[in-house]
């Protein structure tokens, strides 16, 4: 198993670890990372690695058996020993991209309050699809209320309830292809504001800022039809 320790600290940009195991594909098992494992929309994060007679790059970290995270070199090339005590680097102006995105798509989710049925996240820009038939109001008002939402500094929190909880509160969950992993007993929230401040509670697994004056001012790129139901809404940050 693997210690996650962005889970606690997202700001985390590097720390040591061991290796505990090497994949028969060449990918690398740590006892503890701050790489995030792709999923949720979000790309796995890349880097490097140092230790003792060697340096690795990072292409992407994806997640393996149970809770166990495994990193992916960029290219073949020697390997850490199993045992071995390394140093882990993020590439974090890309990692701290999909943060400010990632929060970003939870404020759109509350601009336009429809169904997600798809969406992904990249380090300047990401998309929202929704059940969405019709075309939806002026883009520049859109985007107007979604920059308002980024100014009012929300702080950005997170809480754990149990799945039976999540099974009698099924609204908290916005998107339609994506649902909350399970098996561990219990799910993370993700919430922007607080008290009657409150705008937004969903699950969700990835990466976030601290606080939504954070993700700086956004734009409204483009809005698709996908679909006889389904519109797709990109933003970017400016």
């Amino acid at each position: 198993m693997t210690e996650m320790l962005f889970r606690t600290d997202p700001y985390r940009k590097s720390a040591t670890a061991t290796v505990t195991g090497l994949t028969d594909e060449g990918g690398i098992l740590l006892d503890r990372t701050v790489f995030y494992p792709r999923g949720g929309g979000q790309p796995g994060d890349s880097g490097r690695l140092v230790w003792e007679g060697g340096k690795l790059t990072i292409a992407t970290a994806v997640k393996g058996e149970g809770e166990d995270v495994i990193l992916v070199p960029s290219e073949p090339g020697a390997l850490p020993p199993v045992g071995a005590e390394i140093d882990q680097h993020l590439d974090w102006e890309r990692r701290h991209g999909h943060m400010r995105i990632h929060t970003a798509l939870h404020l759109l989710s509350v601009v336009i309050p429809l169904p997600v049925t798809g969406g992904a996240i990249g380090a300047d820009k990401g998309r929202l699809d929704f059940d969405m038939p019709d075309a939806p109001g002026d883009k520049a008002i859109l985007e107007g209320q979604l920059n308002t939402l980024v100014t009012r500094d929300l702080p950005v929190t997170e809480d754990w309830i149990t799945e039976a909880e999540l099974d009698a509160n099924p609204a908290l969950v916005k998107t339609l292809s994506v649902q909350p992993p399970r098996g561990a007993g219990r799910i993370r929230l993700v919430r922007i504001g607080e008290g009657k401040d409150q705008i937004d509670l969903q699950p969700c697994g990835g990466t976030h800022v601290a606080r939504t004056g954070e993700i700086g001012k956004l734009t409204i790129t483009k809005i698709e039809k996908k679909g006889r139901q389904n519109r797709r809404v990109t933003i970017a940050l400016t």
